[in-house]
C-alpha cells in the first residue's frame, strides 16, 4: 500500500529529489500523486508548482553524460498549461523507470476523466474574443 502524503492528503505514487553528483542534497522535491505532479523548491522560501496529470501532452528523457555517470537523468514534461508549459524533473535517479511511472499515472488519469489528447487541442479559431459585428 502506498503512503498518504501529509501535506497533500493524497496517495504518493512516486517521489524523488534533485541530485547533485548522485546525492540527494538538493532542496528540490518531486512528488507524484494520482492526479497531480508537484515540484517543491527551496529551504526557507518554498515555491511549489503543480501540474494536473490530465494536461500532460508529451515527455522527453534527457540522459547527459555527466548525469549518466551517477545513474541519473532529466525528465522534460510538456503540458497544456499557461503558467508552466514545460516542466523539468532534473537529475532523477532511475529516470527511465520514473518516466514510465509518471506516464502510467497520466494515462490512468486521462482514462478516469475520459480525456484524449485531441480533446485538449481544441478547434483552431473556435474561441476568439472578438466577434464580427460589421456586415
Amino acid at each position: 500500500m502506498a503512503k498518504i502524503c501529509k501535506i497533500y492528503d493524497e496517495e504518493v505514487l512516486w517521489k524523488d529529489r534533485k541530485r547533485i553528483l548522485g546525492l540527494p542534497i538538493s532542496f528540490t522535491k518531486y512528488i507524484l500523486t494520482p492526479t497531480k505532479l508537484y515540484t517543491r523548491k527551496g529551504l526557507l522560501n518554498i515555491r511549489e508548482d503543480r501540474i494536473e496529470l490530465y494536461r500532460v501532452m508529451d515527455f522527453a528523457l534527457k540522459l547527459p553524460f555527466g548525469q549518466r555517470i551517477f545513474g541519473c537523468g532529466t525528465i522534460e514534461i510538456h503540458a497544456k498549461d499557461k503558467t508552466c508549459p514545460t516542466s523539468f524533473c532534473h537529475s532523477i535517479k532511475r529516470a527511465r523507470k520514473s518516466m514510465h511511472i509518471i506516464e502510467q499515472a497520466v494515462n490512468k488519469e486521462r482514462t478516469r476523466l475520459s480525456i484524449q489528447g485531441r480533446d485538449m487541442l481544441g478547434v483552431a479559431g473556435a474561441f476568439t474574443d472578438t466577434q464580427d459585428t460589421q456586415e
